[in-house]
């Protein structure tokens, strides 16, 4: 089979095209024919290093595709089933290839209302967007949530996920994201490049999802009421800064969970969230799409198509 592996850290060009071994499903697993696999932030800042996997080293977590064969102690698939999942992250997922082995407990039913492509982009970004909001963030109906980067892989779900839940959405995002950002629900639209967004925010907020870190973590404490929690994806808490303004500060480390992403499958089929596919690339050229995701401002996902379509 064809895959992506990476032999040294550095930069995009680290990404080569090759001919490997196909794996082999242990027990639990299953060997899937990746027809989609989602590009993420997290992938870059692996492929420099940070993660430090053995290498070489096949990138990517996010898959969608058609069962290939099953493991001995799988009972919940069968071969030629349309599944989709975030796979063992933080460890190596490897679905940047043709083919993949899951653990069965990972993913779930492909949605049926979504090709491969579109599947393939909503994991990670579901699951993390739901950790953040829901199981990190507690938040409730009528909440009021302030989500950064919210045109961004995360953010756009965060968004649909926190307007179906009943809360007040505002979202952060260049202007050019006005328009988009209205249809998936955002009550209120911060154009960072044009207002501070702690001055555009009149009433304090029951969440913040910060995507962003740095200054943007600092400035969001204080548009939170007292009490109320930021999950940050990036930076980790700060007891010291929390302390001043009398709020909680919980980091989202996102984990694999195919029961969860079962809830999301139900949202997806009715309609409630929809993922946005900013562009697709064949899986031959993971690097510009690596270019493109440290780009850092793409709308919505960007997902890597094995040769072979996506109709199986």
């Amino acid at each position: 089979m064809n895959a992506i592996r990476v032999h040294e850290y550095g930069g995009s060009s680290e990404l080569r095209y090759e001919s490997v071994e196909r794996p082999e499903p242990a027990g639990d697993e299953l060997l899937v024919r990746v027809r989609g696999a989602g590009v993420n932030p997290v992938d870059a800042v692996a492929r420099r290093g940070r993660l430090n996997y053995q290498l070489p080293w096949i990138p990517g977590w996010d898959l969608s595709g058609t069962v290939a064969a099953v493991g001995e102690s799988v009972t919940d698939f069968e071969v030629g089933d349309s599944i989709y999942g975030l796979t063992r992250f933080p460890a190596a997922g490897s679905t940047y290839a043709e083919y993949a082995t899951v653990p069965a407990t990972d993913i779930d039913t492909k949605p049926e209302v979504l090709d491969h492509i579109a599947a393939a982009a909503v994991p990670m970004v579901a699951l993390t967007a739901w950790q953040a909001l829901f199981d990190r963030g507690g938040l409730q109906e009528d909440d009021r949530v302030l989500i950064h980067a919210a045109a961004g892989g995360v953010g756009h779900i965060a968004v649909q996920l926190a307007n179906h839940r009943g809360a007040t959405v505002i979202g952060t995002a260049s202007g050019y994201n006005r328009e988009f950002l209205t249809e998936l629900g955002v009550d209120q639209f911060l154009d960072y490049e044009e207002t501070p967004f702690e001055e555009a925010i009149d009433e304090p907020v029951d969440l913040v999802v910060d995507a962003v870190s740095g200054e943007t973590y600092a400035r969001s404490l204080s548009v939170l009421r007292e009490g109320g929690t930021i999950a940050t994806l990036l930076d980790s808490p700060s007891d010291e800064q929390t302390d001043v303004h009398g709020v909680e500060s919980r980091r989202v480390a996102v984990e694999a969970n195919g029961k969860t992403l079962s809830e999301i499958t139900s949202l997806i089929e009715d309609g409630a969230v929809v993922p946005t596919v900013s562009a697709v690339y064949p899986l031959s050229d993971a690097t510009a799409a690596h270019e493109d995701i440290e780009g850092q401002h793409a709308r919505g996902k960007l997902v890597l198509e094995p040769d072979g379509g996506t109709d199986e």
